[in-house]
């Protein structure tokens, strides 16, 4: 049967030792998928060797990105898609306020602290760091074309029904 879209190519099994010309073969679930674990591992591990979360950092963004200090619910809400969990944005927010990396001001909005705002740029000194290792190789244009074809196979399928 042929495809709509024109020829297709038989889905291999998941091999980690494919050659470049069984690549296209490859199943991109699971490529997408070990990327996604590995690096994000990788990210994880060196976070927490400066006791630090990544969900912490990205409260920390939220509320140094915007101007209009967000409340606790609003970060929440806002981060919560990001998480592995549902309440691991509500987590983070209450351990950097534990730190007194950040407080909440009279009308219930979370604010970065001095010791906050230097923790972040730690962070994002060390993220930096992280991200010259995982690109290591790999040409800004490179970056921009894979990141072009997932978000292309994204939106294949985002409103498929089959």
């Amino acid at each position: 049967m042929e495809s709509p879209i024109g020829p297709t190519t038989d889905q291999a099994p998941a091999n980690p030792a494919a050659t470049d010309d069984m690549l296209v073969t490859q199943p991109v679930g699971y490529w997408s998928g070990l990327t996604h674990t590995t690096v994000t591992r990788h990210l994880r591990d060196a976070m927490a060797e400066i006791d630090v979360t990544q969900p912490q950092y990205w409260v920390l963004n939220r509320v140094n990105g915007d101007p209009t200090a967000p409340s606790r619910e609003e970060a929440v809400t806002q981060l919560t898609h990001l998480a592995d969990g549902p309440h691991e944005i509500a987590r983070a927010v209450d351990q950097l306020l534990h730190r007194e990396w950040l407080r909440i001001d009279d009308g219930q909005r979370l604010h970065l602290t001095d010791a906050g705002e230097a923790a972040r740029a730690r962070i994002r000194e060390l993220v930096t760091g992280v991200r010259a290792v995982v690109h290591q190789g790999i040409s800004d244009e490179e970056y921009v074309a894979a990141l072009k074809v997932l978000r292309k196979m994204v939106a294949n399928v985002e409103h498929k029904n089959f």
